[in-house]
């Protein structure tokens, strides 16, 4: 039985924890906060309740796997989970709407050609083809296998199939995600629709790599779910089930180093002086280790980069309690997409906050959210810049944002502004007091191409029995990768660098 130090309980932490404690070791978890779950928050007042990191759980397999492996009990009797239909309604910026059915690529297909006129059904149903082929060609590399030693091979082949394209006597093929809605799918609303996948995720679409088609892919393919009570029970089944396996958790203790011995990880140092010992060390993100012990690199060579792309975005909520109830039928999701896409990339060439930004609205019919059925519960996201590139300190700056998100959020809820109560407008000052993450920021998942740039870390390190985990590390952000890291770090752990993933 080894003695394994976690550092922090986030959901890939937690994941990890969870199966190397079933595998017999003693596992105990530093969080320098009061709770778990790092991203996946929650924030409570006057009988209202919002999730202020996803709002939506996709790939949900990858936490029944977790279920399976690590107890008796499976996700579904931890978690009331049920599959949100629609999937989700789309505001475009002509005004036109449509409303996409969960997991259903003839629903999908129906849904977009009435609303969006013909072809635009089918133009979309193809391209979700080509997703799929690529989504095949790299599910096992980006999310089941820990990083190849040859990564490379992942940074220089583009996996998505772009169709050939003939302009002006030369041929062409998309090589970015905005190339292939503006070539392949021929329609401003479904290059809107293709683009907010991965701004949701704090990506350029100008610059993020035609591979990044798997993250609609995905969506279409796995369906979008909703515990019950909020993303937060996820995590606080997760939570549960490590204390089950008897994983401990100290809370309000801060890592401040990595000790070594025979230059192999010997413990973690607390701030309070205490020194636990430890046969491995597990945490992230790689950044974060690399000040724990004081090296400039935890990687050999050319791995790729310990600070992503995407280290530029992070996320505005906006927790709005609502007088009046929830009218029915009302879709859980909304997207509203900006009216000025030229404005919204600001957001990546200067750094600025878009001044009509897309903005996605959750109002989850769940009663545990809300004081009572005269009352509403909702919550607004957008996509902006970090701390590196914008300052949500200067006075105001969290409030005027907020207005032009409550703006566009109005598009999708007529009269929205005459309800709200009261508000609370969280930022990337929020995120990087209550995560630790730098600036704020929010990782998005690895994804093939572009030279490498969207890889993640390696979950091992130069340093033996020192490991990566969460969305940081390979294979990245979002939910399902964060709980995938887990699962490749337990891996390592127990079966040694041999250790080739899930079979």
């Amino acid at each position: 039985m080894a003695r394994i130090a976690v550092i922090g309980a986030g959901m890939g932490a937690m994941a990890a924890a969870a199966r190397l404690a079933v595998a017999g070791h003693r596992v105990v978890v530093y969080e320098r906060a009061a709770t778990y779950g790092g991203a996946v928050g929650r924030f409570e007042r006057d009988g209202f309740a919002f999730d202020t990191g996803p709002g939506l759980l996709h790939l949900p397999a990858v936490y029944r796997d977790l279920f399976v492996k690590t107890g008796k009990e499976p996700l579904e009797a931890c978690v009331d989970l049920v599959q949100v239909d629609p999937a989700a309604r789309h505001v475009f910026a002509d005004g036109t709407e449509v409303s996409l059915p969960n997991a259903s690529r003839a629903g999908v297909v129906s849904a977009l050609g009435e609303a969006l006129g013909a072809g635009a059904g089918e133009r979309w149903g193809d391209f979700l083809v080509r997703a799929r082929e690529a989504w095949d060609r790299t599910r096992r590399p980006l999310l089941e296998e820990p990083l190849w030693p040859n990564w490379q091979v992942l940074a220089e082949r583009e996996p998505y199939p772009a169709l050939r394209q003939r302009r002006l006597l030369r041929t062409r093929t998309a090589r970015t995600l905005a190339e292939v809605g503006a070539w392949e799918l021929a329609d401003p609303r479904l290059a809107a629709l293709l683009e907010s996948h991965a701004l949701a995720y704090g990506l350029d679409p100008h610059t993020a790599p035609a591979s990044a088609a798997v993250l609609p892919y995905m969506e279409h393919a796995f369906g979008a779910w909703y515990p019950r009570g909020g993303i937060r029970e996820l995590a606080r089944a997760v939570h549960e089930r490590c204390v089950a396996r008897r994983v401990e958790f100290v809370f309000g203790a801060e890592v401040v180093s990595v000790t070594e011995k025979d230059g192999r990880a010997a413990g973690v140092e607390l701030r309070d002086g205490t020194v636990a010992e430890a046969d491995f060390v597990v945490g992230g993100p790689p950044q974060l280790l690399e000040s724990l012990t004081g090296r400039d690199s935890l990687y050999e060579g050319d791995a790729p980069e310990s600070h992503p792309a995407s280290l530029t975005c992070g996320k505005v909520v906006v927790c709005l309690a609502l007088r009046g109830p929830r009218e029915p039928g009302a879709v859980h999701r909304t997207v509203v997409h900006t009216t000025d896409q030229a404005d919204e990339m600001t957001l990546f060439e200067i750094g600025r906050p878009a001044t009509r930004p897309t903005v996605w609205v959750d109002r989850p019919d769940d009663p545990l959210l809300r004081p009572d059925e005269d009352h509403e519960s909702v919550v607004l996201t957008a996509t902006v810049p970090s701390l590196a590139h914008h300052d949500w300190t200067a006075q105001g700056a969290p409030d005027a944002f907020a207005d032009r998100m409550v703006a566009a959020a109005e598009r999708a809820i007529p009269g929205l502004r005459e309800r709200v109560l009261w508000r609370e407008v969280r930022t990337p000052v929020d995120t990087e007091r209550e995560t630790g993450a730098e600036g704020g920021a929010v990782p998005a998942p690895a994804l093939a191409g572009v030279g490498g740039t969207l890889l993640r870390p390696a979950n091992s390190t130069r340093v033996p029995g020192l490991f990566t985990v969460g969305g940081w590390a390979h294979p990245g952000g979002g939910l399902p990768h964060a709980g995938m890291s887990g699962a490749l770090v337990a891996g390592l752990v127990v079966e040694g660098p041999d250790f080739r993933g899930s079979q």
